[in-house]
């Protein structure tokens, strides 16, 4: 495919050395469901004097490929023809908008969310000298277990509408994109979380998903991208690694629990810490990221 779109925006100023390329690039990588405009989650600890200080550091948050507004099956009018892509043709994507719009070969360092860090991890594992330093948030270095289970059952979900027909539908596949939306519900908080919700607010709560889904996505760029997640394990080469890598993890996480993702992510790379903390809105705990400013600008103060 030629001509990709690419959506992005940049936070701070960027600072070039002798030979024009920008040395103090920061990437942010979205989760799953997300866009470039997921680096709200973490706008806590981004401005002057912050731990992503703005005054130091150049920030370029990106909609990665397969999500909306970037190419995907619905941006480029291709349904079912857009070419199958994996978490590395992702990565590449990245790696070719840097170089084509910033010209840039470096990057200071690497932040990825949930999906954003399958992208991260593959990109410090494949592109080893790429970055000075990596930042794992609610990630993990395989999709596995029920993980792999619920992408699989939002697939059968789509697929199973008769008005599919292999990707090549006429219209939006409005019931079965809601409840696609709809199985995702019970994992994204704590359990605590729900408990402490009656019945009537989670009906609302779930209806709010089914219709946020019939506005927002379409089946093609759900199912590839649910493709592409499903086949993502680094797990022989996550040992590449070599830039200075943080593990964030929420003990609350029901996506990735901290005893099976990220604390044996953590014995597998060499150059890593790990930094696990307490929030009842559990795998979207990063909202509550200011939690662990400090450790975040123990980390980062090196890179300053």
């Amino acid at each position: 495919l030629k001509s990709l779109p690419v959506e992005y925006f940049t936070i701070g100023t960027p600072i070039t050395d002798d030979q024009g390329h920008i040395n103090n690039a920061i990437i942010f990588l979205h989760g799953w469901g997300g866009d470039c405009g997921s680096i709200r989650r973490i706008d806590e600890i981004i401005g002057p004097k912050k731990p992503l200080d703005t005054k130091k550091f150049f920030i370029i948050s990106i909609t990665t490929l397969g999500s909306p507004n970037s190419a995907s099956p619905s941006v480029m009018n291709l349904g079912s023809e857009f070419p199958d892509y994996s978490i590395e043709d992702m990565v590449k994507f990245q790696i070719d908008f840097l170089k084509s719009k910033f010209n840039i070969i470096h990057v200071k360092g690497i932040i990825g969310n949930s999906m954003g860090g399958f992208e991260a991890l593959t990109w410090a594992a494949k592109y080893p000298e790429y970055m000075d330093f990596l930042i794992s948030l609610v990630s993990t270095y395989k999709v596995s277990g029920h993980n792999y289970a619920l992408f699989k059952f939002m697939n059968h979900i789509i697929k199973s509408d008769h008005e599919y027909n292999n990707g090549n539908y006429s219209k939006p596949l409005k019931k079965s994109l809601a409840l696609a939306n709809e199985s995702m519900y019970p994992f994204g908080l704590s359990k605590k979380y729900y408990y402490s919700l009656n019945n009537n607010e989670i009906d609302n709560y779930m209806e709010e998903m089914g219709n946020e889904a019939i506005e927002e996505w379409d089946a093609n760029d759900i199912v590839y991208r649910n493709n592409a997640s499903t086949s993502y394990d680094i797990e022989d080469i996550i040992s590449n690694i070599e830039a200075k890598t943080l593990i964030v993890a929420i003990n609350q996480d029901q996506y990735f629990p901290p005893n099976l993702d990220a604390i044996p992510m953590s014995e597998k790379i060499k150059n890593s810490e790990i930094i696990i903390y307490d929030s009842e809105m559990g795998h979207i705990g990063t909202h509550e990221i200011i939690k662990i400013e400090n450790e975040l600008e123990n980390f980062l103060k090196e890179f300053k």
